[in-house]
């Protein structure tokens, strides 16, 4: 059976491309935490998968070959609508799972179980799983392992993420410190390309910055006189 897709299903997805860890290579810390999992609830695979738009796949991965699956068998596509852990101890139990060619042929999923990866706005990325062969349960430990580990999953996550925008930031101040050619007379900006646009078009292409517009007390008194007076006026009768 096809998972529903939740509400906030766009807003999951964006969040979950900001990580930009989508089929990136294999870590370390990433591989740990997944085989802690499998030691943990003694099982022979374990899984770290994130769900796009249209398939599961996993960022890291322990007793299994595959890199990734179709959305439309992932267990993982029903654990993301969840809050908690979902538990399957028999998926041939489970009229959900019964007929899912996950089941019925490798890898013969009799057992799963999927903590969601949640970011600090609750929006599930994906899980961390683990997967048996045979019938099982998890006992009250294992699950609180389980759900430790996941977390820290997404704290990983986090720390990708803070150091690409660090990085970023550290790019864009690189390039302000450099010589940036202004017209001394419009203070148009002339980029690598040797154009010219404002500065307002020139910061928005190097960094993420919004821009609201004004005038400053000193060009109202140049050039609006009269309203700077009536500003004047106004404090002295306050």
């Amino acid at each position: 059976m096809k998972a529903s897709v939740s509400e906030r299903e766009e807003e999951r997805l964006e969040a979950l491309r900001d990580y930009r860890i989508l089929d990136t290579p294999p870590e370390r810390a990433y591989d740990d935490l997944t085989a802690l999992a499998a030691y943990i609830c003694e099982v022979p695979i374990a899984l770290i998968s994130l769900v796009d738009a249209d398939r599961q796949w996993f960022k890291s991965k322990l007793g299994l070959e595959a890199t990734e699956t179709s959305r439309d068998v992932s267990f993982c596509a029903h654990a993301i609508l969840e809050k908690e852990i979902l538990l399957i101890q028999d998926t041939h139990l489970d009229a959900r799972f019964a007929a899912n060619p996950l089941v019925t042929s490798e890898p013969n999923i009799r057992f799963y179980a999927g903590v969601p990866l949640l970011t600090p706005e609750g929006l599930p990325l994906g899980t961390l799983c683990v997967i048996d062969h045979k019938p099982r349960a998890l006992n009250a430990a294992q699950i609180h392992a389980m759900e430790g580990l996941a977390r820290q999953v997404v704290t990983q996550l986090e720390l990708r993420r803070v150091s690409a925008r660090l990085a970023t930031a550290l790019e864009t101040i690189n390039l302000i410190e450099g010589l940036v050619p202004i017209c001394s007379y419009c203070k148009a900006i002339r980029n690598d390309a040797g154009y010219w646009s404002s500065v307002e078009a020139f910061i928005k292409e190097h960094a993420e910055v919004a821009f609201t517009h004004g005038v400053c007390e000193a060009c109202i008194e140049k050039h609006f006189p009269e309203v700077a007076e009536e500003w004047r006026k106004q404090g002295a009768g306050s």
